[in-house]
C-alpha cells in the first residue's frame, strides 16, 4: 500500500453507504429527512423550554442545552454527506477533516456532560428532594453547564494533539462516512499503538466515569423510589427521569458499541451503520422521547400549540 508524507496529503476520502447510483436519490431523500427532523425538533425542545414559564426548571435548562448540542452534533457530519452524495465526491480537505473532528469529539462530549449532570439533577431531586431548590440554584446549574463546556474543550484539544502528530499516511481512504478519530489513526503509516492507547484512554477518562455516575445515580434513584409507600408516588417519581433513563442508555450504549466496533471489527459498512446510529438516530430520537414520555414537556407542548392556534 502507497504512502503519503504529511506534505503531500491534502485530502482524505470518505466511505459511502452504497455505491449504487440508483440508491443515491433515496439515500439523499433518507439523510435530509433525518437531519431535519432532528434540527426542527430539537429547535421546538429550545422553543418550548424558553417560552413555557413552568419549565424554567435546571432539568429543562439543562434539556434545552442538550438540544443545541444535539443539533450542532448532528451538523458536523450530515450536511457533509448529504452534499456528498448530491456531488458524487466524497474528498474531504486534510484541514476540514481535522476541523470537522474537532468539532465531532466537542459537541460529543458535550452530550456526555450534558446527560450526566442532567442525571445528577434527578439525582438531588429524587434523593434529596426538599434541598433541591436550594443545591440547583440558578448560579450552580450555570457553573455546571460552563464545566461541561471546558471538559468537552479539552478532550476535543486532546483529539487535535494527537491528530497533529501524525507525520505520514499509508492510505488516504477513511473507512467511515466522516473523519472519525479511531479511523483517522487507522490511516497513520507509522506505529500507531501509542496513539490507539490514548485515544482508548481519553474515552475511559471521559466516557467512564460519566457512565459510572449515571449508574450510581439511578441505582440511589430506584432505591429511594422503591422506599416511597404509595403506588402513585413512585409512579410520578418514575415518570420524572424515566425520559433521561432512555435518552442515557440509547446514547451510552450505541457510543460504547461504536469505540469498542471500531477496535474489533472488520467490516467497514457495520461499522458505518454503527455510527450512523449513534450520530444521526439517537439526536433524531431525543425530542420524541422527551415529549412523548415527559408529562411535563408533553403538557407544555399543547400550551404552546393552544396559544399559536
Amino acid at each position: 500500500m502507497e504512502t503519503y508524507n504529511l506534505t503531500s496529503v491534502s485530502e482524505f476520502h470518505l466511505m459511502g453507504f452504497s455505491e449504487d447510483p440508483d440508491l443515491q436519490l433515496v439515500l439523499f431523500g433518507l439523510f435530509l429527512s433525518m437531519y431535519l427532523v432532528t434540527v426542527l425538533g430539537n429547535l421546538l425542545i429550545i422553543q418550548v423550554v424558553i417560552s413555557d414559564f413552568h419549565l424554567h426548571t435546571p432539568m429543562y435548562f439543562f434539556l434545552s442545552n442538550l438540544s443545541l448540542s444535539d443539533i450542532c452534533f448532528i451538523s458536523t457530519t450530515v450536511p457533509k454527506m448529504i452534499v456528498d452524495i448530491l456531488t458524487h465526491s466524497r474528498v474531504i480537505s486534510y484541514v476540514g477533516c481535522l476541523t470537522q473532528m474537532s468539532f465531532y469529539t466537542f459537541f460529543g462530549c458535550m452530550d456526555h456532560m450534558l446527560l450526566t449532570v442532567m442525571g445528577y439533577d434527578r439525582f438531588v431531586a429524587i434523593c434529596y428532594p426538599l434541598h433541591y431548590p436550594i443545591i440547583m440554584n440558578p448560579f450552580f446549574s450555570v457553573f455546571l453547564l460552563c464545566v461541561s463546556f471546558l471538559i468537552s474543550l479539552l478532550e476535543s484539544q486532546m483529539h487535535n494533539m494527537i491528530a497533529l502528530q501524525l507525520t505520514c499516511f499509508k492510505d488516504v481512504e477513511i473507512a467511515n462516512f466522516f473523519c472519525e478519530p479511531s479511523q483517522l489513526l487507522k490511516c497513520n503509516c507509522s506505529d500507531s499503538f501509542t496513539n490507539t492507547i490514548l485515544i482508548y484512554l481519553i474515552f475511559v477518562i471521559f466516557g467512564f466515569f460519566p457512565i459510572s455516575w449515571n449508574l450510581y445515580s439511578y441505582y440511589k434513584i430506584v432505591s429511594s423510589i422503591l422506599k416511597v409507600p404509595s403506588s402513585g408516588g413512585r409512579h410520578k417519581a418514575f415518570s420524572t427521569c424515566g425520559s433521561h433513563l432512555s435518552v442515557v442508555c440509547l446514547f451510552y450504549g450505541t457510543s460504547i458499541g461504536v469505540y469498542f466496533a471500531s477496535a474489533v471489527s472488520q467490516f467497514p459498512r457495520k461499522y458505518m451503520v454503527a455510527s450512523l446510529v449513534y450520530t444521526v438516530v439517537t439526536p433524531m430520537l431525543n425530542p420524541f422521547i422527551y415529549s412523548l414520555r415527559n408529562r411535563d414537556m408533553s403538557s407544555a407542548l399543547k400550551r404552546l400549540h393552544g396559544r399559536t392556534v
